[in-house]
Order: structure tokens, then C-alpha cells, then sequence
């Protein structure tokens, strides 16, 4: 497992903290690698539907369009 180094802030108080900007280049690069794992998953396993369901309104007017 792979360690990385995550930077630590400390506050005295409540307001000190709400003014210190969040910290940005820890969560971009984790938020790209989901989306790059993402895009792997639906590369793999696409999205299958049913054929036909989306012409009706539920499932059970798909196996029965006469009525």
C-alpha cells in the first residue's frame, strides 16, 4: 500500500478555520483518479438495458403493449 503525505492544519479556533482556504491539490487529484477509474469501469461493463422498456411507461406495458 502506498502512502502519501497528507498535509495537517491546526486551528486555535472556529472562525480561524472557516477563513483558511480549503486545500485543493489533495482532492483534485484524488476526485481525477475517480473519474479516471470511471471511465475504466464503464469501458468494461457498459450500461445493458432491457430492449424496448424505455418505449412504455413501467415493465409490465412492455410485456403487454395491446392493452
Amino acid at each position: 500500500m502506498r502512502r502519501t503525505n497528507v498535509p495537517v492544519q491546526k486551528f486555535r479556533s472556529i472562525e480561524e478555520m472557516n477563513e483558511a482556504p480549503p486545500l485543493r491539490a489533495l482532492a483534485s487529484a484524488g476526485f481525477d483518479r475517480f473519474l479516471r477509474h470511471c471511465a475504466r469501469y464503464w469501458k468494461i461493463a457498459p450500461r445493458t438495458y432491457p430492449r424496448g422498456v424505455f418505449k412504455f411507461r413501467s415493465v409490465s406495458e412492455a410485456r403487454h403493449p395491446e392493452r
